[in-house]
Formats: structure tokens, sequence, C-alpha cells
């Protein structure tokens, strides 16, 4: 998100602090009350009529687009529509997915795009913090193994993962903590292997419970790069949602999260290591140019546990 960061302004009141033993999904948004239709931006309000659907609860609002939940045909969907023209690749991408994996798609315009909602109460977040850390990543693994199946058709224009690590590479020269990074990732950008689409962002906030239809992906950047990169952001998460609750930060945990993505996908372990390295500095990147240094020094850390790693 960020475009990574993927990090939503939910329009709804988080509960107490006092009530609750793990963090809230939503304790880092904010709310503002959704009234009327007029209320919405003009850009919602076209994909309303346009689509005949109904508001269903209040506005998200991220840095790239604005998210309502609707009522579609009788059921539960939820209505995005883009600000920024970057989240049209993902866009496209859901749609290719058709279903499989992610969130299946209702209808889908260069702007906007209807799908169905999560309605499961299951977290992965809380999950992780509630000592099943491990499930939650070979969740996210099978998610993962799920959207890198095999598909018919032509791939639709997605962004080309070299160009998605250009943050790195520019603030690289500023800032020595992030070289090591720089130059891991134009090394295995120089030569990528398996070459497919890609999420880009697939984390424990990005991989919803759908009830019945399970586990499915919401949000992707829709890149296109080798494959072992869409499971290196298992290994920062869930603690760039709270940096207040550590987890992949602790020790033995990333040597613990590695032995999971490694026997549930058979890859190799200095590859993903490598990758890990190369996405905790693009990470760190986009956090030192928005101001956040408690995201980057989370980042910074695991890069440096995974280079250790390394040798």
């Amino acid at each position: 998100m960020t475009e990574f960061r993927g990090k939503v302004t939910l329009f709804t009141d988080p509960a107490p602090a006092s009530e609750r033993s793990l963090p809230d999904p939503a304790d880092h948004l904010r709310r503002v009350p959704l009234s009327m239709h007029a209320d919405l931006p003009p850009k919602v309000r076209a994909f309303l009529e346009a689509w005949r659907v109904v508001p269903d609860g209040p506005l998200l609002t991220t840095r790239s687009s604005w998210v309502l939940p609707v009522q579609h045909e009788g059921s539960p969907a939820m209505l995005k529509v883009a600000r920024i023209p970057d989240e049209q690749s993902g866009y496209r991408l859901m749609t290719w997915w058709d279903g499989q994996g992610a969130a299946k798609v209702f209808a889908s315009s260069e702007g906007a795009l209807l799908m169905e909602r999560a309605t499961g109460a299951r977290d992965l977040a809380r999950m992780a913090w509630s000592g099943q850390d491990e499930e939650a990543c070979r969740i996210l693994c099978d998610t993962v193994a799920r959207l890198h199946a095999p598909r018919r058709g032509p791939l639709p224009e997605l962004h080309p993962l070299e160009a998605w690590f250009r943050p790195l590479f520019q603030l690289a020269r500023e800032h020595a903590a992030l070289a090591p990074a720089a130059d891991t990732a134009r090394q295995l950008l120089a030569a990528p292997r398996a070459v497919g689409p890609l999420h880009g962002d697939l984390h424990h906030e990005n991989v919803l419970d759908f009830g019945e239809r399970g586990w499915l992906a919401i949000d992707p950047h829709g890149l296109l790069g080798e494959r072992t990169f869409d499971y290196a952001n298992i290994f920062t998460n869930p603690d760039l949602s709270d940096p207040n609750l550590p987890l992949a930060t602790l020790p033995g945990r990333l040597e613990a999260r590695l032995a999971v993505v490694i026997g549930a996908t058979g890859a190799e372990p200095a590859r993903l290591l490598r990758w890990i390295v190369a996405w905790t500095g693009l990470s760190a990147a986009w956090f030192i140019g928005d101001g956040d240094d408690k995201g980057a020094v989370i980042d910074l850390t695991i890069n440096t546990m995974a280079r250790r790693l390394l040798g």
C-alpha cells in the first residue's frame, strides 16, 4: 500500500482498550460519519448509481482509495474507487484472479472495483498475537499458492517489480542503512526466477476470512516479478500494524517463520532471505520518506536479522 502500507483510514470507532486484550485491527483508524449520498465523493456516487448498489456502512478512506460497504443484489459487497492511478493495476489483477484465492469481483472498471465482502470473524493478526503465528503463516502461504496457480488467458497490465523498488534505490544514496538492501535488490532483479503476477502486499491484514469461501486476498498492488517476493511481507507483520506489540522482531521468530514458509513452499532458504533483505529495505525507504521512524526501525531490525542469517 504504500502504497504498501495498505493502512486504511477506517471511519469507525475502535473498541476501548479496557475491553480488549489484543489490538483491534482498526486501532490506527479514526471516525468520520457517513450521512447522505450527497456527502459521498462524486466518483463514489457515480459508481453507486452505475452499478446500482446501496451504501451499507461508513466510508473508508485510504491514501489511494475510497472504500464503501454496500449491498449488491441483496448480498454484502465492497465498492472500492481509486484516488490515484497506481490502484488500477491491482484492480486489473483482482479481476484476472476471478475469485480464486482472492475476493470475487462483481464489476470492475479502470477506476473502481465492486467485490464480495469478508464477513468471517477470524483475523490473522489476532491469531499471530495469540500464539498461532505459525498457523497464520501457513494460511498466508496457502493463499499465495492459490494466487500463483496457473491461469488461462493473457495477463493484465501490471507494474514491473523493478520499478516498484525505485524508492529504495533513490534513498539508499542518502541513507547508508539502506545500501545492503539496495545492492541485494539489484542483484535479484537482474536475474529473476519464476516470474509471474504478484499480489505485492500480502500480509495479515490483506488476507481475510470470507466464511465458507475461506481465507482470501484483497488489495493487491498488481506487480509482475519473481514469485518469491510475495512471501517476504509475511516476515514484517503484524508488527507494522501495531509497533507496540512486537512479534516479527522477537528472537527466534524469523527462524520459525522461515521454517514454516520453506516447508510450505520449497523456497530456497538463501534466496528467500535475500528477498526479505530487499523487501525490508524498500519498506523502510517508504517509511523514511513518510517520516515514520517506528515503521523503519521494524523493517531495518528484520533486515539486520536476515542478513545475519545469510552470513
